[in-house]
């Protein structure tokens, strides 16, 4: 398991690979398909986005409430893919690391190695379990979108897994193949 502190280093993520566990710690964003489209329509128009994605480790989730007592509700990922038509616009603009579930689009992969960024897999069902490890939450942009509103969170020992990592490593294709038995 590798601790690794928040924002990402750049030489810091050279050093994972595809299947590695991970425990991240420290300030991260959070936006989701609302979010990430008035992030296009903000670059489109010259505006500055709500956040400087360099460095920056966004994660997809839309938490629910937070109960008395908590920083957040539940907070587990959303499908990565549904931000792909934007991601890479992130990513030009420094974004080090993304937070989701599922697979990632050829163009988002292509974008994420040559620009430096990786893609972590929270697993999912965990939504309560996960949002344990957010010790802070406030929203930042957006207020109006609810659940996706942009927030900045802090997290301590936030588990996941590198999915895809700066070699062209992906958990999705090279994972089963790491597993596969051959036959008897």
């Amino acid at each position: 398991m590798t601790e690794l502190s928040l924002p990402l280093d750049a030489e810091a993520i050279r050093a994972l690979h595809s299947g590695d566990s991970v425990l991240l710690s420290g300030p991260l964003v959070t936006g989701r398909d609302a979010a990430h489209e008035r992030f296009a329509r903000a670059v489109e128009g010259g505006e500055r986005l709500p956040f400087d994605p360099a460095g920056e480790t966004l994660y997809f989730v839309g938490p629910t409430p937070a109960r008395p007592g908590h920083a957040i509700g539940a907070a587990g990922p959303t499908t990565a893919s549904r931000m792909d038509a934007w991601s890479p616009l992130l990513v030009e603009r420094g974004l080090r690391g993304m937070i989701g579930k599922g697979r990632r689009s050829e163009t988002v992969k292509e974008s994420m190695l040559e620009h430096g960024c990786v893609y972590f897999g929270a697993i999912e069902g965990t939504a309560a379990l996960l949002s344990q490890c957010i010790t802070a939450s406030e929203v930042i942009a957006y207020e109006d979108l609810g659940a996706e509103a942009v927030r900045r969170l802090e997290v301590r020992d936030f588990p996941a897994l590198v999915v895809n990592d700066l070699h062209g490593g992906d958990l999705y294709r090279d994972g089963p193949a790491r597993w596969r038995r051959a036959p008897s």
